[in-house]
């Protein structure tokens, strides 16, 4: 069984776009923009051996706020700038209930399943309480980065400042 790091997206791994003083998914590729020492993080890691998996959550889609089309554009430009082995995405609101929108551990164990990782060997980064919670069901050890501002409902491992320092946290690991 192989090890990953599970990555969110937005917050993690590019900026937020601000809009009325809050974050919000990129709409287009063009907002699209990696966060500073990305590269260089999954570089450390892929170099390590850990593969690569970004879960997201895009509800802005089925909310009639962002097209499908555009949000898998994003995709092609992060996997093509990035060392992604894979992404997964939940386009659905919370009102469908559905297995795959994190807090579920639906996007983690499909992963786990396709590339054979091993969930407790492994690790979940991303920067709201819905990511952390989505590691902790799947059995990983989970790390805030880059926190988005809300009450936190789900308690990480560890809290960092950013992709960077998660990486040299993980490889610090045994």
């Amino acid at each position: 069984m192989r090890r990953a790091v599970f990555l969110d997206r937005d917050g993690v791994i590019n900026r937020g776009v601000v809009k009325a003083g809050r974050p919000f998914a990129p709409s287009t590729v063009d907002e699209f923009a990696i966060l500073p020492g990305v590269p260089e993080a999954l570089a450390r890691l892929r170099a390590a051996g850990f593969l690569l998996i970004v879960t997201t959550n895009q509800p802005d889609v089925a909310r009639g706020h962002a097209l499908r089309t555009a949000v898998e554009a994003i995709h092609v430009r992060m996997r093509a700038e990035l060392a992604i082995d894979d992404v997964l995405v939940c386009y659905h609101d919370d009102d469908d209930r559905c297995a795959c929108r994190k807090p579920s551990p639906g996007m983690i164990y499909a992963a786990a399943v396709q590339h054979e990782i091993q969930p407790s060997r492994s690790f979940m980064v991303g920067d709201r309480w819905r990511d952390i919670e989505s590691g902790q069901n799947a059995g990983c050890t989970t790390i805030l980065v880059n926190a988005f501002p809300e009450s936190k409902r789900a308690r990480p491992d560890v809290e960092l400042a950013d992709l960077a320092a998660a990486a040299s946290w993980i490889l610090s690991r045994p």
